[in-house]
């Protein structure tokens, strides 16, 4: 660690505060200027916010600052920009007109090319990020110089619970300290003006597999977190830590845990009513992993709840039930975490259809009058409107294709199954679209208040839902209570052909209002990047093909693009310093996409992986190196000595522990290795030691010894063989 002179404060505290008292849109909600009621009640809201410390002298973010985060257009001081998480600039120097003079400013390689899923914040002249594996770095903004870094020695070992790659999604500021959620569960605080550590705390029980892979976000001096790990059967909750001290003022429980041991709350309580058998033994799930926002006006914090633990419901509550608040929009009172609200996306969820999507706050104008609304386009693939303040359902309609149900009702907003989905009552297998990876799944949407439509990052595609009629939970791997071995794709090239001919993803700018789509723009493969909203009527997202672009937020008109490489997964921000406005970018493919999905995540990706931080602006004078030339790999398997009954008994092993990381049916996506070409398959002694004796433990591949023994390995190792020699003999390659 180190510490260097940081660049001055582009602009002075002094407009925020005159911002606050001047009745300025001070939530980042719908229109140029609030009303007097509004800004009345902010300003009275301000005041009851934890008081301002003396400034600081790096990341000095205060209540007062983020509340008038408009009147400093040119900073991004949290992970949506606002407290709404609208992810809309109102910096207009890059637009419709200038676009075409974008070039690269400055861009700094990475030490890590895992997935990379951060939005940077830049902070009076600084910009911060995370990467891959919870690490922190903090570059000048303009000149792009590293100030410091901070690596918080994630064990290799954490990565087994990750279901999704090792990611993070960003940090937070408050008061001259940046907050990290890490992988492995701690919630860090770090001092931003030399990255060294202020406090530690642990936020998980160790003993369960719990991750953190989102962004925290501070609220009234409170650092608010959650968690992941219900595909392996945690109970999930979300927890505020003092700023100052890290000490815990509060915990929200999002699924109720063993009724003999009493309930945490009245809600807890009333939860339970909607759950059956004994549902606390298997976790639960209902994880907060990503998304949160906060109304001042309303005092209202709002976080999205996750799926269910396993995700087969008749495993999980046997008979049915709601099961709350599993795909729930939970509103909380930021000061005490007392439940407020709740609506549910997917009432007794069996599909993995999280709504921990991004919550939107903003105002539209709905049969002729301005109603304050939260927005949110979750997995299951319908886009919600609901009351900010009361939750009541105002309008939904479906966003992307699916079969899962076929609308909602109008008055209570409960979707209308297809009851052939319910492969979880019926125990025959179901297509269903779409499938876990969701219709939008964690990359952060934006919308724009002046042409009044949301761009969301839109996945097409579906999954072959197949209970597993032999679900044991166990220690490693996913505990879902689907077959994963049964869902894999097949070799044949027509049913491969068939399968990925459905496959796709669009970027949609989407009406909330009249809750259609206004325009898209198709992209060839699921899982491109998240977006961001400018008043310069632009729209920029970057894909796993490796553009990064910008369209029309009016037409969706193609007005620049260039190539950065690799697959952008992230969401791009914007920045000002000096009067130049500059557009951040993390590009790195990875996460979910890049894993389990195999080859279908692979379709329309670009490889290898090069994490980068890349900043452009008008008539930039930067390139990029030449890509590095990868030859193809060719397959070379050894000959498949095992008998059919062991290499059946490999493809259930690898479906069941191997597919969520390698890729499904042994063909990986481009991130982790591909075991069809790796050389430790080869040796029966070096494939135990890893798979066994946990050699490569530090790189994240753990020991599987607690669910296999000497057999199974050799059995799960006559399967990667034998993929290896069936796609030679199909392919030749």
């Amino acid at each position: 660690m180190f510490q260097r002179v940081f660049p001055p404060s582009a602009r002075g505290f002094a407009v925020a505060a005159f911002a606050l008292t001047a009745g300025l849109n001070l939530a980042g909600c719908n229109g140029p200027q609030e009303t007097e009621e509004t800004a009345s009640a902010l300003t009275e809201n301000a005041s009851m916010q934890t008081p301002d410390q003396p400034a600081a002298e790096h990341a000095n973010v205060t209540s007062t600052r983020l509340l008038a985060a408009d009147a400093e257009p040119g900073q991004w001081m949290s992970h949506g920009r606002t407290y709404s998480e609208q992810r809309h600039s109102l910096l207009d120097t890059i637009n419709r007109d200038t676009v075409g003079r974008l070039s690269l400013a400055w861009y700094q390689d990475l030490d890590t090319n895992r997935g990379q899923e951060a939005t940077p914040l830049v902070i009076d002249g600084v910009i911060y990020i995370t990467t891959a594996w919870s690490k922190v770095k903090a570059y000048d903004a303009t000149s792009g110089e590293e100030l410091w870094a901070y690596d918080p020695q994630v064990p290799g070992d954490a990565a087994v619970n990750a279901c999704c790659d090792v990611v993070n999604r960003g940090v937070a500021a408050w008061n001259g300290k940046l907050f990290l959620g890490t992988l492995d569960g701690r919630l860090i605080a770090l001092d931003a003006g030399a990255g060294e550590e202020v406090w530690s705390k642990v936020t998980v029980d160790r003993s369960k597999p719990y991750t953190i892979t989102g962004a925290p976000r501070v609220v009234k001096g409170k650092v608010i977190i959650g968690n992941g790990g219900a595909e392996f059967g945690v109970r999930g909750y979300v927890t505020a830590y003092d700023a100052e001290t890290g000490d815990i003022d509060w915990r929200f429980y999002t699924v109720p845990g063993n009724p003999a041991k009493g309930f945490e709350n009245d809600a807890m309580a009333m939860a339970a009513n909607t759950w059956n058998g004994e549902w606390w033994k298997l976790g639960g799930g209902g994880t907060v992993w990503d998304s949160m926002a906060y109304d001042p006006e309303l005092d209202l914090l709002y976080i999205g709840v996750g799926n269910g633990s396993p995700w087969n419901q008749s495993y999980r509550s046997p008979g049915g039930g709601d099961n709350l608040f599993l795909s729930s929009i939970v509103a909380l009172d930021p000061d005490t975490g007392e439940y407020r609200w709740h609506f549910q996306t997917t009432p007794g969820e069996t599909w993995d259809f999280t709504a921990t999507q991004q919550i939107i706050i903003a105002t539209l104008t709905i049969d002729g009058a301005a109603r304050k609304v939260v927005m949110q386009a979750p997995k299951n693939g319908f886009f919600y409107v609901l009351d900010a303040a009361t939750g009541e359902f105002i309008s939904a309609n479906n966003f992307a294709p699916i079969n899962w149900a076929t609308g909602v009702d109008p008055k209570t907003g409960r979707p209308i199954e297809n009851p052939e989905a319910r492969f979880d009552q019926t125990g025959v297998p179901f297509v269903t679209m779409p499938g876990p990876g969701g219709a939008h799944s964690w990359h952060p949407m934006s919308f724009n208040p002046e042409t009044g439509l949301v761009y969301i990052p839109v996945n097409i595609g579906g999954f072959p839902y197949i209970p597993d009629p032999n679900f044991t939970p166990q220690p490693r791997g996913f505990n879902n209570g689907v077959d994963f071995a049964a869902a894999a794709l097949p070799s044949d090239p027509q049913i491969k052909a068939a399968v990925s001919s459905t496959v796709g993803g669009r970027l949609v700018a989407w009406d909330p209002v009249a809750q259609k789509e206004a325009w898209g723009v198709p992209y060839p493969g699921a899982g491109n990047g998240g977006t961001l909203s400018t008043a310069g009527g632009l729209v920029f997202q970057g894909t796993k093909g490796g553009k990064f672009a910008a369209y029309d937020a009016a037409t969706g008109a193609e007005l620049w693009s260039t190539d950065v490489q690799t697959g952008v997964v992230a969401a791009p921000m914007t920045f000002e310093i000096d009067g130049r406005q500059f557009v951040a970018v993390l590009a790195g493919w990875g996460g979910v996409e890049a894993l389990a999905p195999g080859e279908l995540g692979a379709i329309g990706a670009t490889t290898p992986n090069i994490s980068r931080l890349l900043v452009f602006a008008l008539d930039g004078e930067m390139s990029l190196p030449p890509k590095p030339v990868v030859a193809a790999p060719h397959l070379a398997p050894p000959p498949l000595q095992a008998s059919a009954e062991a290499v059946a008994q490999g493809g259930e092993l690898y479906g069941r522990y191997c597919g969520v990381c390698h890729g499904d049916a042994a063909h990986s996506a481009g991130v982790l290795p591909d075991l069809r070409y790796s050389v430790i398959p080869h040796d029966s002694e070096q494939f135990a030691d890893v798979v066994l004796g946990g050699a490569l433990t530090e790189n994240g591949m753990v020991s599987f010894s607690s669910v296999l023994d000497a057999e199974s390995a050799e059995a799960l190792r006559a399967y990667i063989i034998a993929r290896a020699n069936e796609d030679l003999e199909i392919y030749g390659k």
